[in-house]
């Protein structure tokens, strides 16, 4: 087995897991067309939803919009 290992700011971890639920809530095989890409997207996507606390503040959707604002590129 391969491992791989990928650190992410908690920015990161805000986003990128509510922007995997929300690819998995639409036709997640319009957006993802090789089935065998699913199981490491899910594995991904568990993984980040136990990693931060601020995924259950109560202040989430605030912590989450800032976050976005900070990894806007700028231009």
């Amino acid at each position: 087995m391969v491992g791989f290992t990928s650190e992410l700011t908690v920015d990161e971890a805000l986003v990128l897991p509510h922007w995997l639920e929300k690819l998995h809530m639409t036709d997640f095989s319009r957006v993802v067309d090789y089935p065998a890409v699913w199981a490491p997207i899910h594995r991904i996507a568990g993984r980040l939803d136990k990693a931060p606390s601020e995924l259950f503040a109560p202040d989430y959707d605030r912590r989450l919009e800032a976050a976005r604002q900070r990894l806007r590129p700028e231009g």
